[in-house]
């Protein structure tokens, strides 16, 4: 046992508190989540948008965004969720994914939509970041926006200036229509004496910048069995209101 993996399973009760005690979603446990993003064919491509007017209405299905910096995890932690391995296509170049893209998840007949937005940070694009403001501030379905932040590299000037902006944001629709929920990639790639600091740290400034944020959910796609992606699904539906 790695290090890392010996600390994360050790220390994340305490590293991820739910937002509520009554609110099971951010535990580390199995549940409904993995049987219905995990089921063969449940989760495919749907359409790919670049500018508001071309946003599929989709029948109104609850939809969950996910956004993050070039480079973050972004298209590696969907596909985990999805259970798919190459459904969102993986680029070692930063700024890949240049529209909002749905993906219908939950089985047949589809009970949720998944958008993959565009990275922001340096390699981001103003038309981008126009385009999933729009978004976030117009779609009526939207439910959650989930937020990256690479556990190795902490947080920059550009996460925390999107954080605050979503934290308006979710405040401008009272709270009533979607909420805001962070989400830690790449734990493992932090030594093992580091995550027991680190990840208390990324998440006091998250709260910093974004009061109206939930508490962290840890994960790594890179460890077998992958970490906190079944509490990432279980999110998702409770997010939905399908749990």
């Amino acid at each position: 046992m790695s290090a890392a993996l010996h600390v994360l399973r050790h220390e994340f009760p305490r590293l991820s508190k739910p937002a509520c005690r009554s609110n099971p979603v951010l535990k580390q446990r199995k549940s409904s989540g993995s049987a219905i993003f995990s089921h063969h064919g449940s989760a495919e491509f749907l359409a790919a948008a670049t500018t508001i007017k071309a946003i599929p209405a989709l029948d109104g299905l609850p939809e969950v965004v996910v956004t993050g910096r070039a480079n973050v995890g972004k298209s590696t932690f969907l596909n985990a969720v999805l259970g798919r391995k190459n459904l969102v296509h993986t680029s070692k170049k930063a700024g890949h994914t240049r529209a909002l893209n749905f993906f219908a998840a939950g089985g047949i007949p589809s009970k949720l939509v998944v958008v993959d937005a565009p990275g922001y940070g340096a390699r981001g694009r103003p038309e981008w970041g126009d385009l999933f403001t729009t978004y976030v501030q117009t779609r009526e379905q939207l439910r959650r926006v989930y937020m990256l932040f690479n556990a190795k590299h902490g947080l920059s000037d550009a996460d925390t200036a999107m954080l605050a902006h979503l934290h308006e944001l979710c405040l401008n629709t009272h709270g009533t229509r979607f909420t805001l929920q962070s989400i830690i990639t790449k734990a493992d790639a932090l030594p093992g004496d580091q995550v027991a600091t680190m990840i208390p740290q990324m998440r006091q400034q998250i709260f910093e910048h974004a009061p109206t944020c939930l508490s962290p959910i840890i994960t790594s796609c890179s460890m077998q069995p992958m970490f906190g992606i079944d509490a990432a699904r279980s999110n998702i539906l409770q997010a939905c209101g399908l749990s």
